[in-house]
């Protein structure tokens, strides 16, 4: 499956109250895009953020996809990102916008105050229409070079992103790494 709109309609984590937290680990963290009621960072335990999923709609074409990330369960991982408390209808533009294999899960979030929270946030698992899954350093950074689609060149999302943790002071070797070897490409 590749477009997951109307399998998220279809989930309804938590959206029986009047606001919901989202958790936030990739674009979001730069281009939210939509109104919240309340934005503080947030750890998710257990996940890994990786440049597993292809992008076919924002960052690539059907035929050049870019790389785009993902979460990807590793038990003794925390995966820093943003949470954002958002009303249950502001989710209708984020499935439209998350299609690409992505499905919204819920999770338990720790709050940067050390609280807890319920959330949502979009996972796209293994084996997705749009899954592309591990490479190497080189190769990722070679796909994200050269790919670009209707949001703008690949490049600027993994650049964008690196600058968005840095700023959130994330230690992600994963996302670093692959901005260093982007940066270090010929003609980059």
């Amino acid at each position: 499956m590749l477009d997951t709109t109307l399998a998220n309609r279809q989930r309804n984590h938590l959206l029986d109250r009047d606001s919901v937290w989202l958790f936030g680990y990739g674009s979001i963290l730069y281009k939210t895009g939509f109104d919240c009621l309340e934005q503080r960072t947030a750890s998710l335990h257990g996940w890994v953020r990786r440049f597993w999923q292809g992008s076919h709609d924002h960052r690539g074409t059907p035929d050049a996809p870019g790389r785009v990330v993902t979460l990807v369960r590793e038990p003794a991982a925390r995966c820093l990102g943003l949470a954002f408390r958002i009303r249950p209808e502001t989710l209708a533009a984020l499935d439209v916008r998350e299609k690409n294999g992505y499905l919204r899960e819920a999770v338990a979030l720790e709050l940067g105050d050390g609280g807890r929270a319920d959330a949502v946030t979009y996972i796209a698992p293994p084996g997705n229409g749009a899954w592309l899954g591990p490479a190497s350093e080189p190769e990722i950074a070679r796909q994200i070079a050269t790919a670009t689609g209707p949001s703008g060149p690949n490049r600027d999302y993994l650049l964008d992103l690196a600058a968005s943790l840095r700023a959130l002071g994330a230690d992600d070797p994963h996302v670093f790494a692959l901005e260093r070897t982007l940066l270090a490409l010929p003609g980059r």
